[in-house]
């Protein structure tokens, strides 16, 4: 479970004070599907990056199974986040120099696992998101869609029980972007918790759940489902 309790993340801009978030209180369940919506600047991806404790809050409390995270030092986070989450980006951050196999396999090695055993591991997670067949490929050498797919198979490889994924199909066509979200939720179904920041309403209707920020600040929580109505409402049809 994620709790975040009175969560601020501030910024000082010479004389200037920037709340980029600003008393967050927000509870995900476990196996949750979660999608944060917001206009540029509102604060979807410091929220994201402090759940995924790639940052820390300037004040606030978060605890993670109950568990309050933000006194440990960074060695202690590294392990949390190598071991427990899973990240998917809208860039891919794929290491150019490594085929999809290297890239799958760098978590693996980092977390010390037997080279054995990181074959059958890596061999598994690409057959898993179809690209087995694309295990020698560099990145230069495949599809964004398929990029996507070799970096979900990276942030899935430790079997973290969180994924994140900031605007994962913000820079595919529209049958790639389907596949990703068909995978994304595939590993959710499996009991997963997924929270993905998107611009995109149609990829915010799938989540069982929509949080909007607007400066920082949660202004409104709604089904997926509903999504679509309150579009229409703000349309005026």
């Amino acid at each position: 479970m994620i709790e975040l309790e009175d969560i601020w993340r501030t910024y000082q801009l010479g004389d200037t004070t920037l709340h980029a978030l600003a008393g967050i209180d927000e509870t995900i369940q476990d196996g949750e599907h979660v999608a944060i919506m917001g206009p540029s600047g509102s604060g979807k991806s410091t929220l994201l990056n402090i759940i995924g404790l790639l940052d820390r809050p300037t004040r606030g409390t978060y605890r993670l199974d109950g568990r309050a995270v933000g006194g440990l030092d960074d060695d202690a986070l590294a392990a949390i986040r190598r071991r427990g989450i899973g990240y998917v980006f809208q860039s891919y951050h794929l290491i150019e120099r490594l085929d999809a196999r290297g890239n799958v396999e760098l978590p693996l090695i980092l977390d010390g696992v037997a080279p054995r055993e990181r074959r059958g591991r890596v061999e598994a997670a690409l057959e898993a998101v179809g690209l087995a067949e694309r295990a020698d490929h560099r990145p230069s050498e495949l599809s964004g869609g398929q990029r996507q797919r070799v970096a979900i198979a990276r942030a899935t490889i430790l079997n973290p029980r969180v994924i994140l994924a900031d605007e994962p199909t913000g820079n595919l066509d529209s049958s790639s972007g389907e596949q990703v979200l068909a995978l994304l939720e595939g590993f959710r179904a499996r009991g997963l918790t997924l929270i993905l920041v998107t611009h995109d309403p149609a990829v915010a209707r799938r989540a069982e759940r929509v949080i909007i920020l607007r400066d920082g600040r949660v202004v409104r929580r709604m089904p997926g489902r509903e999504l679509q109505d309150l579009e229409r409402a703000l349309a005026g049809e």
